[in-house]
């Protein structure tokens, strides 16, 4: 049996928030069995002391609870705690090109209202954003409601993450420079994160315990690729990591809305749209053999609508070459399978996450 892993916390009140993230974390982690304050200050490496106040204010917040008491090897039973899941709730929302998805989940992520409606973004940035604030106040309530921590909202890239500003959505120049982020909290009031959908997809499938290093690869109205890297989101210094897409792999080959030739993305959406799957998922396999090379992940994980329409189709074809390269360099195969979880779920996790102390969020 693998042993617990130990978190490292800092008894400094300046890092209070820091180490109060640390037990939120174990306290989710643990489920509806709960956990000991001894074994949050034995996980934590924080004293006894520090660990009985974080979780008195945990509780006094409501966002903690007993969960009954454990025998102990001396002594009076220990008292087990647990995370009071609908003590906070987060939005999620996937924005397609021609549709959009919003999920409300609680504290572990767990979905408990969802919408769904056609948009098209080239209707311009003002309708779909008055569009998508409607969903979102019909999803919450109406408005802002006590414990709602948020929105998280992942889209087709290129996009500023950090300033919630998009850049040239492909085939949809009129949103450059849009002030997504900014627009939202105008008309919601809660705080909201902006990030490409491939990044959010890949964050929810880290936080639900995808370890390692892992490509997520995302194929429906675009194509695209979210990176872990050592089990952290990389977005690379301008938000431009995973343009997956736009690798040219066909020098003639057929234009793509990036403005090059024989993008992966153009070759297997053209392909898709002969009805031959079979070829997309090669010429996906090619991209990702590219990737799986370039970055030596251990896992690729595929997603997105014409994913899943197909999953056993598109698994067989990137394992297929895959493996063909895996042999010819004398190396075992990188393992591919199809993701679980949503986009919608994991832009929930970009509000989420920093709650329980993961930075990439």
């Amino acid at each position: 049996m693998q042993a617990p892993r130990t978190i490292e916390g800092v008894n400094l009140l300046a890092l209070r928030s820091h180490n109060t993230a640390l037990v939120l974390d174990l306290l989710r982690t643990a489920g509806a069995d709960g956990i000991s304050r001894l074994e949050l200050a034995e996980r934590t490496a924080l004293t006894p002391q520090a660990v009985s106040k974080i979780t008195a204010r945990l509780r006094a917040d409501g966002l903690a609870t007993e969960a009954g008491r454990r025998a102990s090897t001396g002594g009076k039973p220990r008292t087990v705690l647990r995370l009071v899941p609908e003590a906070g709730h987060a939005v999620g929302v996937h924005l397609d090109r021609d549709e959009l998805r919003a999920v409300r989940v609680d504290l572990t992520g767990t979905v408990v209202a969802e919408r769904r409606r056609a948009v098209d973004l080239g209707e311009g940035a003002e309708a779909v954003v008055e569009t998508l604030a409607r969903e979102v106040k019909g999803l919450i309530g109406g408005g802002p409601a006590d414990g709602e921590l948020g929105m998280g909202i992942a889209l087709p890239g290129p996009l500023d993450h950090a300033h919630g500003v998009l850049h040239r959505v492909t085939g949809f120049p009129e949103w450059d420079g849009f002030p997504l982020r900014d627009a939202l909290e105008r008309r919601l009031g809660v705080p909201v994160v902006v990030d490409k959908d491939t990044n959010a997809a890949a964050l929810g499938l880290a936080v639900a315990g995808e370890a390692g290093s892992f490509a997520y690869l995302h194929l429906g109205t675009g194509l695209g690729a979210g990176l872990v890297i050592g089990g952290t989101v990389h977005r690379g210094t301008r938000t431009g990591a995973g343009e997956f897409g736009h690798q040219v792999v066909q020098l003639d080959g057929p234009p793509c809305g990036c403005g090059d030739r024989g993008c992966v993305e153009a070759l297997c959406l053209d392909a898709v749209g002969r009805g031959d799957l079979a070829g997309a998922a090669r010429v996906l396999g090619v991209g990702a053999g590219n990737l799986v090379a370039l970055l030596d992940v251990d896992l690729v994980l595929l997603g997105g609508r014409t994913v899943t329409a197909a999953p056993e189709e598109f698994v067989r074809g990137v394992s297929a070459v895959l493996g063909d390269r895996a042999r010819r360099a004398g190396e075992e195969a990188v393992p591919v399978r199809v993701a679980s979880g949503g986009v919608a779920e994991g832009a929930a996790q970009l509000v989420l996450g920093p709650v329980f102390g993961r930075t990439d969020g």
